[in-house]
């Protein structure tokens, strides 16, 4: 693990980084009545009394969010509170019906984790201060040139997970990549989608300054609603830089809440940061204290699937992948799976490795789309794999071959043969292309012959231009070595 820590304005001062992860859980209703969560719906549509906050209503907890919460906090090595509550936390805002949000404070459903990140192959521990179960507020819509803001309750009532972290990181760097750790094991519980255009995934960033080796840490500002990974690296690295030139220009920094203006690449003051009394937090009188049984938290442990840290772990020890394939092959477990029923059907691992992490990954990125929506099915690409192996096609052809594949969703075998891809590795047929490609430069080896290295390459290249790439690659180096006597 490293111990170096990032250094800003000159190596003068180090920055403190806690993140508030909002996770979104995939329950189909929310969390204290009957509504719909789905997203996309027209305003105000998925609404109910319960979430309208009229009076007299009463909410009534939905099981599957306290599940999804302990499922979350035994992945991230919490302990879980066999006795948790729910609170009353007071503020007022438009899209919040109650003017209340029922959060928990002092009794939290987990507390106490850890996660691992890395960062430029060094390995380093983040700690989880606690996971806790809140609803979510409306959505207030501001519409241009218009002098008043509408409300849509559709969102009210979603259950979340807040994932508070220990001021543990160093550059928003490493902010990123404990992001990215989140949205892994989130979506391998499948307790949340991590859909950050959608909201579903989002971050409140803690950032404070201090000088390289004080103890006590600086006066914080808080980054409000990040939901991009990018974003959440870029308006991280200008707070730090803000601060700094505040604190050297002889100016104090001010605790209080910021947004992150994407288009213009600042941070803006909001509102002064409110502290914990400022909520006027008390225990919510109609929700009864959450009790949790170990038998129902060991059944739920039993239930975890292989998480991220591990796979990749054996990734590395089943496979001999290098340690940066097995993370980006284990970062969603649908690619993970994909890649093992790829080994699992007769597909070489590293193989299997460089064409998912490359030609596969980026014809999906152009088209927008996961590995749940890939026309290609693992067992295809592993007898592609295998022709390739036996030599009925090169490498050259196989990238035809693939990319006919992908937009077709034909076996490999079936377009080698309805396209005649078939490599050549009859040796008199090869012996004539090489013997044509030498009376066609004789210039070029001549010059080759002198010492020219590279120009072997260039002939290499015309033989296989002239056998449309069918030629067996290493067969034409071996002849035309052999024929210039090189």
């Amino acid at each position: 693990m490293s111990t170096n820590n990032p250094t800003y304005g000159n190596g003068k001062y180090e920055a403190v980084i806690g993140l508030e992860v909002h996770a979104q859980m995939l329950t189909e209703s929310k969390i204290f009545c009957g509504c719909s969560t789905k997203f996309g719906s027209e305003p105000n549509t998925q609404t109910c009394p319960v979430c309208e906050g009229l009076p007299g209503v009463l909410p009534v907890l939905n099981k599957k969010a306290v599940e999804f919460s302990i499922k979350t906090g035994l992945a991230m090595n919490c302990r879980i509170s066999r006795h948790s509550r729910f609170a009353r936390k007071n503020y007022f805002y438009p899209d919040l019906p109650k003017a209340y949000q029922i959060s928990q404070y002092e009794l939290p459903i987990c507390e106490g984790g850890h996660v691992d990140i890395t960062i430029n192959g060094e390995h380093k521990t983040i700690g989880i201060t606690r996971i806790h179960m809140e609803e979510d507020a409306g959505k207030s819509i501001h519409e241009s040139g218009s002098s008043y803001s509408l409300v849509d309750l559709n969102r009210t009532g979603t259950p979340l997970m807040e994932i508070v972290s220990e001021p543990d990181l160093r550059s928003p760097e490493e902010a990123s990549a404990y992001m990215k750790k989140m949205r892994s094991i989130l979506r391998y519980l499948s307790v949340c989608d991590g859909n950050m255009d959608q909201g579903s995934l989002r971050c409140d960033a803690n950032v404070s300054v201090r000088p390289v080796g004080a103890k006590e840490f600086g006066t914080r500002t808080e980054l409000k609603n990040i939901n991009s990974f990018r974003f959440v690296e870029k308006a991280i690295e200008y707070e730090i830089k803000r601060q700094i030139r505040v604190i050297e220009d002889g100016g104090k920094i001010i605790q209080e809440t910021r947004l992150w203006d994407s288009a213009a690449g600042v941070t803006n003051s909001m509102r002064s940061k409110e502290e914990a009394h400022d909520y006027r937090y008390f225990p919510d009188p109609d929700l009864v204290p959450i009790e949790v049984s170990l038998e129902w938290i060991d059944e739920i442990k039993s239930s975890l699937p292989e998480l991220p840290d591990h796979k990749i772990s054996r990734f590395m020890s089943d496979f001999s992948l290098p340690e940066q394939d097995a993370e980006q092959l284990a970062s969603e477990r649908a690619l993970a799976d994909w890649f093992e029923d790829v080994v699992k059907t007769g597909g070489t691992p590293k193989a299997a490795a460089n064409w998912i992490m490359g030609d596969l990954t980026g014809l999906m990125n152009d088209e927008g789309i996961s590995i749940e929506d890939c026309r290609i099915k693992p067992s295809m690409l592993a007898d592609m794999l295998k022709l390739i192996d036996k030599g009925t096609i090169s490498g050259r052809i196989a990238k035809t071959v693939f990319e006919d594949m992908y937009k077709t969703g034909k076996a490999a075998e079936e377009i080698v043969k309805e396209k005649g891809l078939v490599q050549i590795s009859d040796s008199s047929a090869i012996e004539q292309a090489v013997d044509d490609v030498i009376n066609a430069n004789p210039a070029e080896v001549e010059r080759l012959k002198a010492g020219e290295e590279k120009l072997l390459g260039f002939l290499v290249g015309q033989i296989m231009k002239s056998t449309k790439g069918k030629a067996n690659p290493g067969m034409v180096n071996e002849i035309l070595k052999k024929k210039l006597g090189l």
